[in-house]
């Protein structure tokens, strides 16, 4: 794996290539020719922790927008939809990670990618920018762990 940079997650070490760009929603976009393949970051893995099941809502060819919903996942932890993380025509979904969701947990970074969108990618955040936004949905995060949500 490329250089890398690391964000502390309690006793948890969740590193970030940074040969990538990042989503605020918690994927990576790699580039490609036309466009960008995503997948989950480390941090939102280890949020959900063992994924054991995928769906998609849409098909190759739909045109998406930032933030419409594309999908579901469930893991050991948690049920959530997921978001298209940029605007663009989804071109391709993995389909050995929706056979086999588990690759996620095993080849974040690799194997486990989702799908690919053709589009400009100007929402992406860059490594750094990605670890600045993670501090701040951390705090959150450990606030709805510990039920401190509207606190």
């Amino acid at each position: 794996m490329s250089d890398h940079l690391v964000f502390h997650m309690g006793k948890f070490a969740a590193r970030f290539p940074t040969d990538r760009q990042y989503a605020k929603n918690h994927m990576w976009a790699m580039a490609t020719e036309t466009g960008y393949r995503f997948g989950l970051s480390a941090y939102a893995v280890r949020l959900l922790q063992d994924v054991y099941f995928l769906d998609w809502t849409v098909d190759p060819g739909t045109q998406l927008k930032a933030g419409q919903a594309i999908g579901c996942i469930e893991s050991e932890k948690a049920e959530s939809d997921l978001f298209a993380p940029i605007c663009g025509r989804l071109t391709q979904i993995n389909a050995d990670v929706l056979a086999d969701p588990a690759q996620i947990n095993v080849d974040t970074y690799g194997a486990g990618w989702l799908f690919e969108i053709e589009g400009s990618g100007n929402e992406l955040l860059s490594p750094a920018e990605y670890l600045d936004h993670l501090t701040y949905a951390w705090s959150l995060a450990q606030k709805t762990i510990k039920g401190q949500a509207n606190e």
